[in-house]
């Protein structure tokens, strides 16, 4: 017997498809979509949805209920943007008009809980308990665990959030990134016990695109990004050069996506502050996220 099912991931900088048919045991991918829609442009300065941003994020979605077809299941789940948003209503009632259903606007903690479904179930012969970090565009979710969930914890810093707040007329201010993340980290201590994890795996558009430059791929490719494994040094030598070039020559890398340009010397911050803090040796990519944890609770 087989089953399809719609997952749609409407995050702070994209909004992603993910349409899987349900045989036996196993969940394969008919379709995986993403666009970068920037949701949550101003957010974190004017905390509303911006109705340009609203709009691009509908068009996406219209093209995306086409290709689902009537009569799949289908979850919407939106995540920090639309949390943080007082005009967050406008978001809901246009998803509804598009899919027939109200959009979730989850909280954190399930954020973090379907994002570790979604990586767990797929993570090889990784060695756990794990730290799945999923680095958006306007919060982190650090989630450890082996099976299922220990602790969680999301903290609003993404790539988006964190260039829009430290960006001036010179640029991006590192020092004022790095000293945001390390406050965050203090907190995530607090909460998740982060240094028991065996394995950090990275998800995330951030996370793929620095793997993508590591690995040196003349494009884009899913299929060689997956179950990578990326050595703390690489991840160190992105994450400073990044920030010291200009947006023409970051356009110009092979596997970058034109709407991570201006994000993108941010999200590597991340990534790389989190195993300079927690003394990983390397990270473990992962393209299975949130959005598979998102079609495995319909099932």
């Amino acid at each position: 017997m087989t089953k399809r099912v719609a997952a749609i991931d409407c995050g702070t900088n994209s909004v992603r498809l993910l349409l899987a048919e349900w045989s036996g045991d196993t969940l394969l991918d008919i379709e995986r979509r993403m666009q970068i829609v920037r949701l949550g442009q101003g957010v974190d300065r004017t905390g509303r949805l911006a109705p340009e941003a609203l709009e691009r994020t509908f068009q996406a979605m219209r093209g995306y209920a086409s290709l689902i077809g009537e009569g799949v299941p289908t979850r919407v789940v939106a995540t920090s943007a639309t949390r943080d948003a007082a005009n967050r209503d406008d978001f809901v009632s246009g998803v509804v008009d598009i899919f027939g259903v109200p959009p979730e606007v989850i909280t954190g903690a399930e954020e973090a809980a379907l994002s570790f479904a979604g990586a767990t179930r797929s993570a090889g012969d990784a060695e756990p308990p794990y730290l799945v970090v999923d680095i958006g565009g306007g919060s982190t979710e650090f989630v450890v665990g082996t099976t299922t969930v220990d602790a969680a914890l999301s903290v609003d810093i993404g790539c988006v959030r964190l260039t829009e707040r430290h960006t001036g007329p010179s640029g991006l201010s590192v020092p004022d990134v790095i000293s945001d993340i390390e406050s965050a980290l203090d907190r995530v201590e607090e909460t998740v016990p982060v240094r028991r994890a065996r394995t950090l795996i990275g998800l995330a558009g951030s996370v793929t695109t620095v793997a993508g430059i590591a690995l040196d791929l003349p494009a884009y490719d899913s299929e060689k990004i997956h179950h990578s494994r990326i050595p703390a040094p690489q991840v160190h030598e992105i994450a400073a050069l990044l920030p010291t070039m200009t947006a023409e020559e970051r356009a110009a890398i092979p596997v970058m996506h034109p709407g991570r340009v201006d994000v993108i010397s941010a999200g590597a911050l991340i990534l790389d502050r989190i195993i300079r803090r927690y003394e990983f040796p390397d990270v473990l990519v992962s393209e299975h996220d949130i959005l598979d944890g998102i079609a495995w609770s319909l099932l």
